[in-house]
Order: C-alpha cells, then sequence, then structure tokens
C-alpha cells in the first residue's frame, strides 16, 4: 500500500516532468529531422555532447548560462556532421548517426582526461538555478521544454515553416517542384534537431545535475526517439510519451519495491522503450520519405 501511495502521490507526478524535461527537448528535435526526411538516431550523441560541453562551459567561464549556449554549439555542431555527410553528400542515415554516436561516447571520455584530468567524473561546476514547485526543484530548461511544445506545434502546423518541412518529408519530389529546396530545408532541420539535443544535455549536466558523468545520456536519446515514435512525430504526443517515460524514471528512481532488485526498478524505462518499439501500442508511420536522400531532378 505504502508503494502505491509513493507512485500516485503528486510529488512523484510534479518529478516527471523534471525526469521528462530531456526526453521532451530530444523529441522535438527529432520531430524536426524525421519531419523533414532525415532519421535521426544521434540524438544520443548529441545529447552526450551537449552535456560536456555544458559542464566545460560553466567551468571556464563560471557562468552556467554560458554553459548551456556551449551546449547548444556542440549540438549543432554535430547535426551539422550528420547533415553533411546524409543530406549533402547522401550517406546511409542510419550508419553515420551511428558512427557519431560512438565517436560522441569517445570524445567525451577522452576530454575529461585532457580538459579535467579524470576519466569517470568531471568536477563540480556553477549549476543552473531552480525553482522548487510544490517540493520538486526545476531548472529553467525544463520551463523552456514545456514552452517549446505549443511553440514547435505552431511552427509545424501554422506556418509556412512547418508546411515546407511536412511536405519534404513527405513527397520530396513534389516540394521541389514548387521551388521549395529540399536539401537546404533537410540541413536546417537537422540543426534544429542538434540544438534542442544539446540542450537536452545541458539539463542533464548542469540543470538537473552539477557535474558531467561519462555515458551520463544512458539511452535517453534513444528513448527520446520512442517517445517521438510513440507520439507519431507530433509534439504533442510526443510531449505525452516523454511525459509517460519520465514517469517510468520517476518510479525507478524514487519508488522502493520491496523484495524486488533496484537493477530490474530501474530497467523499467528501457523495458517500455522496448514494448513501444515492438508496436504494443499501435502502429506509428513515419513521414513517407523518411530515411531516403533526396537527388534533385528525381520523380
Amino acid at each position: 500500500m505504502d508503494t502505491l501511495k509513493q507512485i500516485f502521490s503528486l510529488s512523484l507526478i510534479l518529478a516527471s516532468f523534471r525526469f521528462a524535461t530531456p526526453l521532451i527537448l530530444a523529441a522535438l528535435g527529432g520531430i524536426f529531422s524525421e519531419r523533414s526526411g532525415v532519421v535521426n538516431i544521434a540524438l544520443e550523441g548529441m545529447m552526450l555532447i551537449g552535456a560536456f560541453a555544458a559542464v566545460y562551459g560553466s567551468a571556464s567561464t563560471g557562468s552556467p548560462w554560458i554553459g548551456v549556449l556551449y551546449s547548444m554549439i556542440a549540438g549543432l555542431s554535430f547535426a551539422a556532421i550528420l547533415a553533411l555527410v546524409c543530406v549533402t553528400f547522401k550517406a546511409n542515415q542510419i550508419v553515420v548517426a551511428t558512427g557519431i554516436n560512438i565517436f560522441a561516447s569517445g570524445i567525451t571520455i577522452f576530454l575529461l582526461q585532457v580538459l579535467f584530468g579524470v576519466k569517470g567524473t568531471s568536477p563540480i561546476v556553477t549549476r543552473l538555478p531552480a525553482f522548487r514547485v510544490l517540493g520538486v526543484r526545476y531548472n529553467p530548461i525544463t520551463y523552456i521544454a514545456l514552452i517549446l511544445v505549443p511553440v514547435v506545434w505552431f511552427i509545424f502546423f501554422k506556418t509556412h515553416w512547418g508546411l515546407r518541412i511536412r511536405s519534404i518529408g513527405e513527397h520530396p519530389a513534389a516540394a521541389d517542384t514548387l521551388g521549395i529546396n529540399v536539401n537546404r530545408w533537410r540541413f536546417i532541420s537537422v540543426l534544429i534537431s542538434g540544438v534542442l539535443a544539446g540542450l537536452a544535455g545541458a539539463h542533464l549536466s548542469i540543470g538537473d545535475g552539477s557535474a558531467f558523468v561519462r555515458e551520463m545520456s544512458a539511452g535517453r536519446g534513444f528513448i527520446a526517439l520512442a517517445a517521438m515514435i510513440f507520439g507519431k512525430w507530433h509534439p504533442f504526443g510526443a510531449f505525452g510519451a516523454a511525459m509517460l517515460f519520465g514517469f517510468a524514471e520517476a518510479v525507478a528512481v524514487r519508488v522502493d519495491f520491496p523484495f524486488i532488485p533496484s537493477e530490474l526498478i530501474s530497467a523499467i524505462p528501457y523495458v517500455l522503450t522496448l514494448v513501444v518499439l515492438a508496436g504494443f501500442f499501435g502502429k506509428s508511420t513515419p513521414p513517407a520519405a523518411s530515411g531516403e536522400p533526396y537527388y534533385k531532378g528525381e520523380k
């Protein structure tokens, strides 16, 4: 009974927003990329490099806000690599994104040793300010994530920019005949996804914490992809799915289950991800041209 009270307590529900913040941001970034036709499984690597850059920026300048800026630039840089290789040079998107994830894992460990002289955890740095709501600590990135959900919805469904992105993801040849530069808009969309994923990383390292820990993204980029798919590539749908995953993580972290190993409880968000990706909650249809490079002139 005490366990059920913990699960359905108001404090746990409110904590879900904090745990869901990086998932919301990365899922919104994934929507930009995949709605334009580029599969971006490199969100994990972009989030990880963003988390490291945020700590480095805060440590080197003393300002966590500069750290946030560093995180977005780092995510943007990795997204530029993905866009250049996949959009401009037409390389396989899954292979390139996988390489970026591996590179991000290695380069952050290397930079930890070079810049901080440690192998696992960086020194403590200045973190973002926070405000408590009913006992739960929220940093500004959480509020930004919540504001961005309706903003991204408005962009996609109420502006010409959003219409262009959706059109190149569904039928790029038709969009091309209307004068839309398909590859330019894909490039821009991937860059936006990198900025949002980098911001998600900043939440992990200097928003929710105050240090960088190797591999601290811990698969959240992939969970965000699952949230995006579960939400059917829609901002509000992705938000709802991210909140579900955030609630699962909050339960795993904050609720005590007697007679159940803590390692098994910690696996709840990842098991839920597998269930979603396996299609047990219904089939999700991606944009028609998702994952396909566009060659100008093809119909």
